[in-house]
């Protein structure tokens, strides 16, 4: 069975390599090689799969689109720039719901109803989400290094390569970041005292 599913495996990816447009096998060759870290990059940013695969569908249409169908100079960095910024663009679309949801946290809080293990599941989800929503308002250079270094797992070295900054120029932008993160989610933990 495991063969049979090779060999059909090796059959699409020739038929889909045989049915690309020679100029654009590029693209397929930027997602065979980059698909997996923006995957998990992804996953981490935006937390569920239909957000997972519209942000992975939209940045590789991005580029296979991408001034007239030609190839970017630094396609790694035009990839994950390119995700990053649609998920950012998904989280601020529901921070505005996850708004709701933490004053319905608050006000149940306030009232003293007993905590559930579902109630505690929704908090954990709520602070994940919350999490994500500050990460998207960070300044852009400040949001890119921290999605790169803590989300998608790169090192300094190939986010300020990626940046065109310096490694240590990545680290002062992380903790830059760190500290900002960290101010806000208190804020948002006396708001909902």
């Amino acid at each position: 069975m495991a063969g049979k599913a090779v060999s059909y495996g090796l059959i699409w990816d020739f038929a889909i390599a045989q049915s690309i447009d020679e100029s654009q096998r590029w693209v397929l060759s930027a997602m065979q090689r980059y698909g997996q870290q923006l995957v998990t990059m992804l996953w981490r940013v935006l937390g569920n799969e239909q957000d997972v695969c519209d942000a992975y569908q939209d940045t590789f249409l991005r580029l296979a689109h991408y001034e007239g169908r030609r190839r970017p100079e630094h396609i790694k960095a035009y990839v994950f720039r390119t995700a990053t910024n649609t998920a950012t663009s998904m989280l601020r679309h529901r921070s505005a719901e996850s708004r709701v949801i933490g004053r319905h946290f608050a006000k149940e809080a306030r009232s003293g109803n007993p905590v559930s293990s579902p109630a505690n599941e929704l908090d954990s989800k709520y602070l994940q989400e919350t999490l994500r929503c500050c990460i998207a308002q960070l300044p852009e250079h400040l949001r890119s290094v921290i999605t790169l270094r803590d989300l998608a797992e790169l090192s300094y070295a190939q986010i300020g390569a990626m940046l065109g900054i310096s490694a240590a120029t990545a680290r002062v932008y992380r903790c830059k970041a760190l500290q900002l993160l960290a101010v806000w989610m208190s804020k948002g933990k006396e708001k909902g005292k």
